[in-house]
């Protein structure tokens, strides 16, 4: 699991007139409210008012009733408790996913987690006060888990799921498909920090995303930003650990990024990690498996991966931020 950190500049209230750089004039249509735990915010550019707030709505609806964590009725959650093993599309296709991003991480990205967090205290259950941390590797491992013939199948039926890794980022890509289907080209979609955008801005430009500074206290977003990414036909992720984390009784600093294949904490000076992809659904769950790695393990990891750029935060031997980020995504930062 993770902490999403990232403020997208939606400076947008309700339908307001613009008009773009080539003199057009254009409607944003504003729509935002709550889902899976979180907020979501969508603006769409078009040349007249459009309201889709109601099915929006009723398309969220449907992806908590599959994924969320946080109903005790959801497909997941019934899953997690043996009581079905059928899946729907949507866990499946995140099922996939997933699994390719595992294999691709030698087991850095695990969406097994789940035994692992909630003994940690951060799947919405109470901490235990130290984790038999091998009793509990035994249920985790994504070779262990396969969905076949919309069926999930277990080895160990105590094996439980945490999608909360790459299930708002599929989300954002669900409802831009949506917006895709109703002909709109130029539209943001953000899902608890995950975003996929398409077209312009209403000033005609690539649409502009704020990336919170990873700093402990900075719980307010937006208000001290890093740095601001153009986005435009592509998903954008970021992952954190300063917003998310407790004291154990012997102080030591619990965070919410738990190794897959240690079964601890990580421990490790990347403060953040945005990326941007093909998709949401993927920028999500490789912020997560960066945030995993560190920072020396994410440089190489990323330069063994096509199309998918970061910006990485992190602090040096004296406390101090320092930055990195791939070629792509230097061209991509709004100066």
């Amino acid at each position: 699991m993770k902490s999403k950190i990232l403020t997208a500049w939606l400076l947008f209230l309700g339908c307001v007139a613009c008009s773009d750089k080539s003199g057009e004039k254009c409607v944003l249509s504003k729509f935002d409210g709550f889902a899976q735990g979180t907020t979501y915010h969508i603006v769409v550019k078009s040349d007249r008012s459009v309201d889709l707030g109601g099915e929006i709505d009723s398309l969220l609806r449907a992806v908590d009733r599959s994924m969320s964590l946080y109903d005790a009725e959801s497909l997941l959650s019934r899953l997690n408790r043996n009581e079905t093993d059928s899946v729907d599309g949507f866990i499946a296709r995140c099922m996939d996913e997933a699994r390719r991003i595992a294999e691709q991480t030698g087991g850095l990205y695990d969406v097994t987690v789940k035994p692992l967090t909630s003994a940690y205290g951060f799947a919405g259950e109470e901490a235990v006060g130290r984790p038999n941390v091998d009793s509990l590797l035994e249920l985790v491992g994504y070779r262990k888990v396969s969905v076949e013939n919309g069926r999930l199948v277990k080895a160990d039926g105590r094996m439980q799921i945490d999608l909360n890794s790459i299930a708002q980022g599929a989300t954002s890509d669900y409802i831009a498909g949506y917006i895709d289907s109703l002909g709109f080209s130029d539209y943001l979609v953000e899902v608890g920090g995950e975003i996929f955008s398409r077209g312009t801005n209403a000033s005609g430009k690539p649409w502009v995303v704020g990336i919170d500074r990873p700093a402990e206290g900075n719980f307010t977003p937006g208000a001290d930003l890093q740095v601001k990414i153009g986005l435009s036909g592509r998903g954008l992720a970021t992952s954190g650990n300063y917003r998310k984390f407790y004291t154990d009784d012997s102080g030591r600093k619990i965070v919410h990024t738990v190794d897959p294949l240690t079964g601890e904490p990580v421990v490790s000076n990347l403060l953040s990690a945005t990326v941007v992809a093909p998709t949401a659904t993927q920028a999500d769950a490789y912020g997560t498996a960066l945030m995993v790695m560190g920072l020396e393990r994410s440089k190489a990891f990323l330069e063994t991966l096509a199309d998918v750029e970061a910006y990485l935060v992190y602090s040096d031997e004296g406390g101090e931020f320092r930055t990195y980020a791939t070629p792509g995504m230097e061209a991509l930062v709004v100066r």
